[in-house]
């Protein structure tokens, strides 16, 4: 696919978030290849691609849980490539990964606190944990409960809410639909909305490329490792090559 040059509409020129000529291998094979991309704060933006494109590989090498055989990662203007995950957190980085990767003979509540280990504000900490809770409702009834005995959707509503523990800037979405039911899906997505409208920048990796781009601003689209194209979210739900590779048309 032909690549698009689009700056972000009315966003700053400097980007929170800045990959460059970013590679990562496993073993001798290059998962992703050498690629660009910028997040501005305020926005959220999406990479789409089908499975095996490098996109949860993409955001590993982000948090430090790979690292990168080449290429540069700036955070607010900073180099943050060899930094480790829990120094990421503290400079406001959170991820939510695929699979929620919830502590599942934890309570509901030991998750959330865990979220919050960088930190010791503990006033802070539980007006965070209530804020949680009114996201979540299903959480707080449940906030005793082992979290391994919840649904899938109340797993990945504990996920994100683990995540928002450490006062993310930026929140970046592994899959947060996978294997939910359609309602629960669209309740995930209304509360990200709402996370992002109340100041946090957002990367969302997944596979339901309409839902992604009727969501985000922007989006990026992989194919074996390589960013291809890159638009605004409207023009790319227009794109007739998107719409047969991603949308079924």
């Amino acid at each position: 696919m032909p690549e698009a040059n689009v700056n972000p509409p009315g966003l700053s020129r400097e980007p929170m978030l800045a990959v460059r000529g970013l590679e990562v291998a496993y073993g001798g094979i290059n998962a992703v290849k050498n690629i660009d991309f910028d997040v501005c704060a305020g926005e959220m933006v999406t990479l789409i691609g089908a499975n095996g494109a490098g996109k949860t590989t993409t955001l590993k090498a982000l948090t430090g849980l790979l690292c990168p055989a080449q290429g540069r990662v700036r955070y607010n203007g900073a180099d943050i490539t060899a930094l480790p995950s829990h120094r990421l957190v503290k400079l406001g980085i959170a991820l939510v990964p695929e699979g929620r990767g919830i502590f599942p003979r934890l309570t509901v509540r030991e998750n959330l606190d865990l979220g919050a280990y960088t930190r010791s504000d503990a006033p802070e900490i539980r007006a965070d944990r209530d804020h949680v809770f009114g996201l979540f409702a299903r959480l707080a009834e449940r906030r005793g409960q082992i979290a391994g005995t919840l649904s899938g959707g109340e797993q990945q509503m504990l996920a994100i809410g683990r995540a928002l523990m450490s006062r993310p800037r930026l929140l970046l979405l592994d899959e947060p639909s996978m294997g939910l039911a359609p309602l629960m899906v669209q309740k995930i997505f209304e509360t990200v909305r709402a996370i992002a409208a109340a100041g946090v920048t957002i990367l969302l990796v997944e596979q339901n490329a309409k839902l992604a781009l009727e969501t985000c601003d922007r989006g990026y689209v992989m194919e074996s490792g390589k960013v291809t194209l890159h638009d605004n979210a409207p023009a790319l739900l227009a794109n007739p090559q998107v719409r047969r590779a991603y949308l079924g048309e």
